[in-house]
């Protein structure tokens, strides 16, 4: 469990980001997807990362260090509406830049909310993940928003989407921030990650 988490810094430009010589993970999601809530969550902080009612609140590449031993880092929303065409090519421009060319990223955590339709942009940014070989999983949001059998309906739904793309799919977490669902799960697969990294094993290995 994290002891300590502490922010770093935020960054415009990934040449501002912190020096590349501690694991990192990175969080993203459609704009309002309850990233800010899942964050605090994780590290049992609350107000570590800022809570916002509005939608594209996040404009910077957030670094937290935790444990004085990994990054975790909270990107710009993709998908907000009200930003403008310009705002939008920027946040494109920074997280693309940020994931392809940042070496000590190990995992990606996408997040998507499960009382949604799967949404073409989050689908869109999975299979460019996909394409790029960027590693990442899945992270469904506010699951205690939904009754059992709508839960298992949307996760099988989403999961049947992916499956058009893929011919595996990537692991999934299922979370709730209010209810504090998925929080060991996710820090146990970091914790995991972290190993493989340190040891150089594989994860079938693990």
């Amino acid at each position: 469990m994290i002891k300590q988490a502490k922010f770093v810094k935020s960054s415009s430009k990934i040449k501002e980001c912190p020096s590349e010589t501690i694991p990192e993970y990175a969080f993203i999601g459609r704009s309002n997807v309850g990233k800010s809530s899942l964050i605090n969550m994780l590290t049992d902080i609350k107000g570590l990362a800022k809570v916002s009612q509005t939608p594209g609140k996040t404009q910077h590449i957030n670094h937290f260090i935790i444990d004085d031993s990994w990054y975790l880092v909270d990107l710009p929303g993709y998908g907000y509406a009200k930003a403008s065409k310009t705002m939008r090519a920027t946040f494109g421009e920074m997280i693309s830049e940020y994931m392809l060319k940042r070496t000590n990223l190990v995992c990606v955590f996408v997040l998507v909310d499960v009382r949604h339709e799967p949404q073409k942009n989050d689908i869109e940014f999975v299979n460019w993940l996909g394409t790029n070989q960027i590693s990442f999983v899945v992270v469904f949001t506010k699951t205690d928003k939904l009754g059992t059998n709508a839960l298992r309906n949307s996760l099988e739904k989403y999961k049947r989407t992916m499956l058009v793309d893929w011919e595996e799919l990537p692991p999934f977490f299922v979370t709730s921030a209010e209810k504090k669902i998925g929080r060991e799960e996710i820090l146990s697969y970091i914790a995991k990650m972290n190993l493989i990294v340190k040891t150089g094993a594989s994860e079938a290995e693990m």
